[in-house]
């Protein structure tokens, strides 16, 4: 059976395509992007499977 780990990332609107890079480099795969707490900021949900 697979195992997953989880990260849970600020998302700043204006830079989204470079942080969801750096972290799809690093085999997190994006899961959810939901409104953060105020409105130049997302909340970005990735998993990648454990090693």
């Amino acid at each position: 059976m697979k195992k997953w780990e989880y990260l849970t990332a600020p998302l700043l609107i204006h830079n989204t395509k470079m942080i969801l890079d750096n972290f799809g480099a690093d085999g997190w795969e994006l899961v959810q992007i939901v409104p953060g707490p105020n409105a130049e900021n997302l909340v970005a949900y990735f998993k990648r499977e454990k090693q």
